[in-house]
């Protein structure tokens, strides 16, 4: 079985933390998110793996090179242009030429996909859709089905009054190479909105696979802190701690006896926890960062080789590779880019971004 994950988009929404680097780079627990991803294609036997993407590649092929060493083989198909979802897997085509899996690269799912393919090919379908439910369907692209599964309507972003189902589109497809007959080479076109109802016009059989297996789109600051705390308090299968609120500490790293942390927290290689410092979980903080004395730290997701002063308090933000959070100062409800640097005494607004070799300095 062969797939394409989908690793081109712009991530706005991610916004300062992917200035730098693709979104599918962004640390979660500690690795990048694109390798739990191929993880756990992997673990459903799918080893041939294309990325297709157009921005920031060299970071992705340079830490994956072919696949080799995470036991799978990957092909990259490089866009000039953004392609939209169907133009990427259209561009990849050349390494396609069996049932495939296409996945969005922002996904974190414990989908049964070995299931999912089982049913398409069992049904005969052109495509079969991955279908999740959720309290709120008005942001998504909803999909009504029959009794016997076969997709009737697709409807993005339906107004309340239109809503008959909370299932909508998971971002996981199982595809006939015949589908790709439909897609305009070099030409930018979306799965959900053009090439799917052109499907469902044509009368082609295309399935919904509903699945109440944990699942999360990680596109925003809010959901990838959520990510963070759900993986870590164990409800996704893909991560499972050995005890609700264990502490993790990474090689070399060296933890002042009067520091205070409490679970779940996740602590890289070679960092330094000073004394009196105080952790309170969900925390991850990654390799080569030093934290000093009498720090704060709540509910928040530190990246590399993070220096932070004495003195800090920070909580439920989201800290980039390289940053400097001077003594005295507060970040709250904050993300800071890479290379920033916070002056002492300083005190961030909350909800406040700052964008990658920023130095914030105390307001006069």
């Amino acid at each position: 079985m062969q797939a394409v994950i989908l690793v081109g988009g712009q991530a706005t929404r991610l916004l300062p933390l992917t200035c730098n680097i693709p979104k599918v780079m962004v640390p979660v627990l500690n690795i990048p998110f694109l390798e739990h991803v191929i993880r756990y294609l992997k673990e459903h036997q799918i080893k041939h793996i294309t990325l297709a993407h157009s921005r920031l590649t060299q970071p992705i092929e340079s830490y994956f090179g072919d696949g080799s060493q995470f036991g799978v083989r990957l092909s990259y198909a490089v866009e000039d242009t953004p392609l939209g979802t169907a133009g990427a897997v259209k561009n990849a085509e050349r390494y396609l030429d069996e049932t495939f899996l296409a996945l969005n690269g922002d996904i974190f799912t414990d989908l049964d996909i070995t299931a999912m393919i089982a049913s398409h090919l069992e049904r005969k379908a052109k495509a079969t859709i991955a279908l999740t439910p959720v309290d709120d369907p008005t942001s998504y692209g909803l999909i009504e089905t029959n009794a016997q599964g076969r997709v009737t309507r697709f409807l993005e972003k339906p107004k309340w009054s239109q809503v008959t189902t909370n299932m909508i589109n998971a971002g996981t497809y199982v595809l006939e190479p015949e589908v790709l007959a439909y897609i305009p080479p070099q030409t930018k076109v979306s799965i959900e909105r053009e090439v799917f109802p052109l499907l469902l016009d044509q009368g082609e059989p295309i399935y919904g696979y509903p699945s109440s297996a944990y699942w999360i789109d990680m596109g925003t600051p809010e959901k990838y802190l959520q990510l963070h705390r759900d993986l870590l308090s164990g409800k996704s299968s893909q991560y499972a701690p050995a005890l609700s609120g264990e502490v993790v500490i990474g090689g070399q790293s060296r933890i002042h006896p009067t520091a205070q942390i409490k679970g779940p927290v996740m602590i890289g290689d070679n960092c330094t926890i000073g004394r009196n410092a105080r952790l309170t979980g969900p925390v991850v903080i990654g390799a080569g960062c030093t934290i000093l004395e009498d720090t704060v730290i709540e509910e928040s997701i530190i990246w590399r080789n993070v220096q932070l002063g004495q003195h800090v308090n920070l909580r439920n933000s989201i800290i980039a590779d390289n940053c400097c959070l001077n003594a005295d100062s507060t970040i709250e409800d904050s993300i800071l880019g890479d290379n920033v640097t916070v002056a002492s005494g300083c005190k961030l607004e909350p909800g406040s971004k700052i964008w990658p070799g920023t130095t914030v300095e105390p307001k006069t």
